[in-house]
């Protein structure tokens, strides 16, 4: 199992390398200024030295070396602030650019993926990780450019200017050094697993966050507040019990690596005072190796505190990764075919599908839908009608079997070139935010004016549009905003309307509307359908009594299909909801 997370770790790595190389140059530059920045860093504290020579006894102060040497130490210290400047600004441009392509390629696979991966992770875990995994990464990143090179040039140039001023006493902070980076590593590795769980957690957390937002009414109705505190309440307590180890652990960095600095210091300095007394060094000499001691053991504690980030930054990123790992759905072909003008001649033969390898679903079903035919759909809740429908938009691919369009098996198509000739109005609305007319014109965005119009009137939405205060520029929030459920399906239907693609799929299209609307909007859907291929999914039975053929679905197969008036004196299964329906 650790060696499965250290593999684990180290692919997450490589992987955020791979999406850090294309910033090569400036990480470059960053590299160089930093470079410089240290060795002029490193150089004042002998300026500092000789100055102290300078004035070393009294009487015998040289104010011209003095002078000399501070205005050195000016200059060094301006160019050293400068380029330190400089630094962060290419290390925040090399970060958040690495954040940007690694938002959009996850972002750009999130479309790619099969509804199934969907519909078995919340929303609220993938927002999580697309938000909440990639700040924390980007954070740990930028700390990592920002300190990780820095400390480890600043080690290794104050061991070569200690080496200079006195071999000896840098033999003795090299002894010593060994026990913070054995501290540091203990701690970094027993952080990681406790960074990962944070992350997790936190992802739970937004996804009950984001139910309960999204469903406040549905939870006030049912009076269920107290079960959804108590539930978000658990989770956060396991958050900030898993954040409090993380936090505790990696908060053991500092102080005992700052411990064996003080140790490091005291050894310098009694060592120092030493070889003063002996003639080994001059006080300058031993102000500039105290000062040197100071700068090697602060960047352990630095390059410590980036390890502890670094590893919290992949755990988000592991996350990030896992989600851009799952397979995409099935790729269009590469040679797809075109319909250039669609029939709307549909065909199912033997077409198997489940959701679950181990409960077969659909099995055997095969029928056909003629050009300018009503299809209606009815049966019990679970018998597959929706899942009909989304095996004729390809939201997912059967298992056995083919569906043809006009002839053309739809998995030689592209998946846009099938969707472009079929309308689709669902029971559960979606309206994207924008203004009325944008919403409208979704389907159709280079539609005029009066092409848009007269699709919200054919949709009977024209009269509650007026009433808005700005009309068909109304602004129109998040999921529909003030209006109500049925307006929001008022405006799905003029969506499709106005683009009248040769196939219509209506899953409950007309649930949330009341009864005088709907009547005036079948007959709206009559005129659309004409000739045109329609699939109608209806519980209320009455509105498909019209259909040219009807079929009654029950555990994933077409047990009866007809006419209305056959399937009635069949006296079968379409009969029983029939009568359950009108039997008062």
């Amino acid at each position: 199992m650790a060696k499965e997370k250290k593999t684990f770790r180290k692919d997450t790595l490589r992987r955020v390398l791979r999406y850090v190389r294309p910033q090569g140059g400036l990480i470059g530059l960053s590299l160089l200024f930093s470079l410089i920045s240290v060795a002029l860093t490193l150089y004042v504290p002998i300026l500092v030295g000789q100055a102290i020579d300078a004035i070393a006894g009294a009487g015998q102060v040289n104010f011209a070396l003095l002078g000399s040497y501070l205005v050195r130490l000016a200059i060094c210290i301006g160019i050293t602030a400068l380029l330190q400047w400089l630094t962060g600004a290419l290390n925040n441009r090399v970060t958040f650019q690495t954040v940007q392509s690694l938002r959009q390629d996850a972002f750009a696979h999130l479309h790619t993926l099969p509804l199934k991966y969907l519909d078995g992770h919340s929303a609220g875990d993938i927002l999580s990780r697309m938000i909440a995994d990639v700040d924390v990464f980007a954070d740990g990143l930028l700390m990592g450019f920002t300190q990780l090179f820095t400390g480890v040039i600043t080690i290794l140039g104050t061991l070569l200017f200690m080496l200079r001023l006195s071999p000896l006493i840098t033999l003795v902070v090299v002894v010593l050094t060994p026990l913070s980076l054995f501290v540091a590593k203990y701690i970094a590795s027993h952080t990681y697993e406790m960074f990962r769980l944070q992350s997790l957690t936190r992802g739970e957390q937004t996804a009950v966050l984001n139910e309960a937002v999204g469903d406040l009414k549905l939870i006030q109705a049912f009076s269920h507040e107290d079960a959804t505190i108590a539930q978000y309440d658990e989770i956060n307590t396991r958050l900030q019990d898993c954040s409090l180890k993380a936090t505790f652990f990696s908060s053991l960095v500092n102080p005992s690596t700052r411990f064996i600095y003080a140790l490091v210091y005291a050894a310098v300095a009694l060592a120092g005072a030493f070889a003063v007394l002996s003639g080994g060094l001059t006080i300058g000499a031993l102000t500039s190796f105290l000062s040197y001691a100071n700068q090697y053991t602060k960047p352990f504690n630095e390059i410590s505190g980036v390890i502890t980030e670094l590893e919290n930054a992949l755990a988000c990123a592991g996350r990030i990764f896992e989600m851009m790992d799952e397979p995409p759905m099935t790729p269009d072909p590469a040679a797809p075919k075109t319909l250039p003008a669609v029939q709307g001649d549909f065909a199912l033969r033997q077409v198997a599908f489940s959701y679950d390898p181990a409960t077969p679903l659909i099995e055997h079903l095969s029928l056909e839908a003629k050009p300018g035919q009503r299809i209606a759909i009815v049966g019990p809740t679970g018998c597959g009608k929706t899942t009909l429908i989304n095996l004729l938009m390809r939201f997912y691919d059967v298992d056995g079997g083919q569906i043809t369009l006009d002839g053309v098996e739809t998995r030689e198509m592209t998946r846009g070139e099938l969707r472009s000739h079929i309308g689709m109005v669902l029971q559960d609305t979606w309206l994207p935010a924008g203004t009325i007319r944008e919403i409208i014109a979704f389907s159709r965005p280079e539609a005029t004016e009066e092409e848009i119009i007269a699709a919200a009137k054919a949709a009977h939405a024209h009269s509650f549009i007026r009433r808005l205060p700005q009309g068909y520029d109304t602004p129109i929030g998040e999921a529909g905003g003030s209006l109500s459920q049925g307006q929001q399906q008022l405006l799905c239907i003029a969506r499709v309307m106005l683009a009248l693609p040769p196939v219509l799929i209506l899953d409950e299209a007309t649930s949330s509307i009341d009864i005088m609307t709907e009547q005036r909007i079948q007959k709206a859907f009559a005129a659309m359908m004409a000739g045109r291929t329609s699939f109608i999914v209806a519980h209320r039975l009455s509105t498909i009594q019209n259909a040219d053929l009807i079929l009654v679905m029950n555990a994933g197969k077409v047990v009866e299909q007809g006419t209305h008036e056959t399937l009635l004196k069949k006296g079968g299964a379409y009969a029983k909801l029939y009568h359950a329906q009108f039997e008062q």
